[in-house]
């Protein structure tokens, strides 16, 4: 049986982590910051993790992501 393609657009926007769930960077955090509170720039840091709808379709996208 050959090899599943990964989809490239999905592998350069999630990865998985140790326990094998999707992280991916957060919307609304590149420009026009100065009119955005500073807690909702402080809350716009870091990674969040894919939602339970979109997982299996995501799945289906990155085949060798844990």
């Amino acid at each position: 049986m050959p090899k599943m393609k990964t989809n490239r657009a999905a592998a350069k926007r999630f990865r998985s982590n140790g326990k094998g769930a999707l992280r991916h960077g957060r919307s609304n955090k590149r420009h026009m910051l100065t009119h955005k509170s500073a807690r909702r720039r402080r809350q716009l840091r870091g990674n969040a993790r894919a939602g339970a709808a979109d997982l299996g379709r995501l799945r289906g996208m990155l085949p060798y992501s844990g």
